[in-house]
């Protein structure tokens, strides 16, 4: 056990790097010798609280966004989206919210119980009050005050008092339960500083409102100045981590500055907020546009991080740095090519915690265009869509026409600034990025996207390979995304799993190791060995290959062919080392190949089914589509190079929500279902088909869609 930890932390040494390592050990030291608790310590009567017991000084609050008209506001909504927001705003008068963009559940604005100082937590001595078989990102979740961005903007839309009244009475509540640097709320930096938007938010949007009172107002000020001073002492993990987190506590620490002027730390704040911001969006994003979380729900919370910024810097005279606005500029076309154009829908790519830090829309949390629109305007100099209620977050985030603007570093004479006209222009269709992992049939309204990663920061699932096919709106071959992390087997962040993705696995084994809830290690490396299209247009291909099977002496390829009349042909290559093209220098190609298990996984939306069996290497499975009937025909190949003989299926098995419908043996309880945001799951149809044998071995999964005349191709 010792030897095979042992040989776990050298591979983590290893593949993070030294620099996380040592911040994370760093991290760990402060925590266990006591100086956090210290340094974080109960705040004393001089700063905290604001009432007639403890009278003191209380710093103004500056305002930080441009508050859009509110007529400007209503047309943007227009009727639907009103009454759509109001609907929303009532249920927090009534004590429910959203969370994570799902159902209506109670606001919990309490752990409950004593609380501790939130060292202990993070120390695991204590328990955080979810309960047992209880995430604790449903606690943490209320604790973000998303929904006093519902109350703000529902106020500023109609008028009524009420919606002002709520926000003070939950705020209190929550800050009266959650005591400076005391429970499961402040263990997290991250989580202070997505508090410290909202409370600053708050100050501004219900500022005139008559229940904000002066020692209300004085209040959140104290706030914001505590949930400031939680975030420095944690910035080692912070920086470990080099993802959402650096960002989050960083722009949180900005944030502080930049509305408290006149607060003796303030410089401070903004200076190290500015820089660490900064340092993590030119080091997390990579010039490709990538992001390091290898994730589309996090990606879109860092392009809503840096809007933020982006904002609070314009208004208050700040230019971004061109590194900057270069990197944000290629994380905006990297989403927009992943980018569903009838619904905003993109990949459910990675982990999803329902991360939506700064809900400016009506539009549900599934559409990527708000933040996309924002994001096209601030970093593109163009909106990516024309007008619709997606571009209620340019008013907010203050971005209407502000532009494209940089400063390259060094002095005044480098300054560099492009603005915009003050009506962008909309991105033509023409200028829509195109990635090259992505396959799209324009006019017959299917594309597709294979996952395909060289992985120079931690992954977040076991997924090479794994294909996204969509069509007319509906994501037909889907990510299962996330679910739970925090919570018992089996959903543990099982939905990461290789088995759990529409690829290959072999043996029941994970394209990596699974070191962790949250760590992957031994990374699988994927390539795109061609990109090739047809002189007259008939058919566009993509092939890639990854080595997560190298230990078993095996690689594995896909190759993907758009038909231009709505078929889908994916060919998957399981082949020894060496009889497929790769540059397999860390592989041993004398390792002995014996026979192995090889399921192919499908997973569908929940739709009415049927499966025929038409030989015993060849089946097809029906689906009943809103738009007519499509066909699914897999088969093991013949007549190929790698295999003259098919293999024969041995199993295949159709699970729905954990529950097997089709085939023999025990569905797994993590299959069949889709998380289409975090705590909440739907069912949908997982199909897998095995074959056992000695590679090489050829699948051969053919799509075919419905005509707009409602015939299968």
């Amino acid at each position: 056990m010792f030897v095979a930890r042992l040989n776990l932390a050298w591979k983590a040494l290893q593949e993070l790097g030294p620099g996380q390592v040592l911040h994370y050990a760093w991290y760990q030291t402060l925590l266990h010798i006591g100086y956090l608790h210290w340094v974080t310590r109960t705040p004393s009567k001089s700063i905290y609280p604001s009432s007639a017991k403890f009278r003191h000084r209380s710093f103004v609050l500056r305002p930080l966004l441009t508050i859009p008209p509110k007529n400007t506001l209503r047309q943007t909504l227009g009727e639907a989206g009103i009454s759509h927001l109001m609907i929303e705003a009532d249920e927090i008068l009534a004590g429910k919210v959203r969370l994570f963009g799902g159902e209506p559940v109670d606001l919990r604005l309490s752990a409950g119980g004593l609380l501790d100082h939130w060292t202990e937590y993070e120390k695991g001595g204590l328990d955080t009050g979810s309960g047992e078989g209880q995430d604790i990102k449903i606690i943490w979740e209320p604790g973000r005050f998303g929904w006093a961005y519902t109350l703000g903007r529902a106020h500023l839309v109609s008028g009524d008092e009420r919606y002002a009244h709520a926000f003070w009475e939950d705020a209190i509540a929550f800050l009266d339960a959650n005591l400076p640097y005391q429970g499961p709320q402040w263990v997290s930096a991250q989580e202070v500083a997505l508090r410290l938007f909202a409370l600053a938010f708050a100050s501004q949007v219900f500022y005139t409102s008559e229940p904000s009172k002066a020692e209300n107002q004085a209040r959140l000020s104290d706030e914001i100045a505590i949930h400031a001073r939680r975030l420095l002492p944690s910035m080692a993990y912070a920086r470990a981590q080099n993802n959402n987190h650096l960002l989050s506590e960083a722009a949180g620490l900005y944030t502080a500055g930049v509305a408290m002027p006149d607060h003796p730390e303030a410089k401070r704040w903004r200076d190290w907020g500015w820089r660490w911001f900064h340092w993590g969006v030119q080091r997390q994003i990579s010039q490709d546009g990538t992001y390091v979380q290898h994730s589309t729900n996090y990606h879109r919370l860092m392009l809503q991080l840096a809007l933020w910024v982006y904002s609070l810097s314009t208004k208050h005279g700040e230019m971004f740095p061109t590194a900057s606005i270069e990197r944000l500029a290629a994380a905006t076309r990297w989403l927009l090519a992943l980018t569903d154009a009838q619904t905003g829908g993109v990949p459910n790519l990675g982990p999803n915690d329902g991360a939506y830090l700064f809900p400016f829309t009506i539009c549900p949390f599934q559409d990527y265009r708000p933040v996309l629109q924002a994001a096209g305007l601030a970093f593109l100099g163009q909106r990516p869509f024309s007008a619709g209620p997606w571009d209620e977050m340019c008013l907010w985030l203050g971005n209407e026409g502000s532009g494209v603007k940089g400063v390259r570093e060094g002095g005044d004479d480098d300054i560099k600034t492009t603005p915009a006209p003050s009506s962008a222009p909309i991105l033509p269709p023409s200028a829509v990025p195109r990635s090259p992992h992505v396959l799209r049939i324009t006019h017959h309204e299917s594309w597709a996207y294979l996952r395909v990663a060289r992985f120079h920061s931690r992954p977040g699932h076991a997924d090479q390979l794994h294909l996204d096919l969509w069509w007319r709106g509906l994501n037909l071959a889907q990510d299962a995304g996330a679910y739970l992390y925090n919570a018992p087997p089996p959903w543990d962040n099982s939905l990461a799993r290789t088995c759990a993705h529409n690829t290959l696995a072999i043996d029941g084994r994970d394209q990596m190791t699974r070191a962790g809830r949250f760590l992957w290690l031994d990374w699988a490396q994927a390539e795109v060995i061609a990109h090739e299209r047809a002189d007259d247009g008939a058919w566009e291909r993509l092939s890639a290959l990854h080595d997560g099977y190298r230990r078993l002496g095996l690689l594995h390829q896909r190759t993907v062919t758009a038909f231009l009349e709505g078929r889908w042909l994916v060919e998957d290559q399981v082949a020894k080392v060496g009889r497929l093209k790769v540059d397999s220098a860390s592989v041993d190609p004398t390792l002995h190949i014996k026979s192995s298990t090889f399921n192919l996984h499908w997973l569908m939306p929940d739709w009415r089914w049927e499966i025929i069996e038409i030989g015993e290497s060849r089946w097809e499975m029906r689906l009943a589509s809103p738009f007519g009937p499509i066909s699914i025909k897999i088969a093991t190949s013949a007549g190929s190079p790698l295999s003259p003989l098919p293999s024969p299926i041995t199993k295949i098995q159709l699970v729905r929500a954990g529950e097997l419908l089709y085939g023999s043996g025990i569905g797994e309880p993590f299959m069949g279902w889709i998380a289409p945001t975090y705590a909440n799951k739907i069912p949908a149809l997982a199909l897998t088909v095995a074959t056992t044998g000695t590679p090489p071995l050829d699948f051969v999964t053919e799509w075919h869609l419905p005509t707009r005349n409602g015939h299968a191709t």
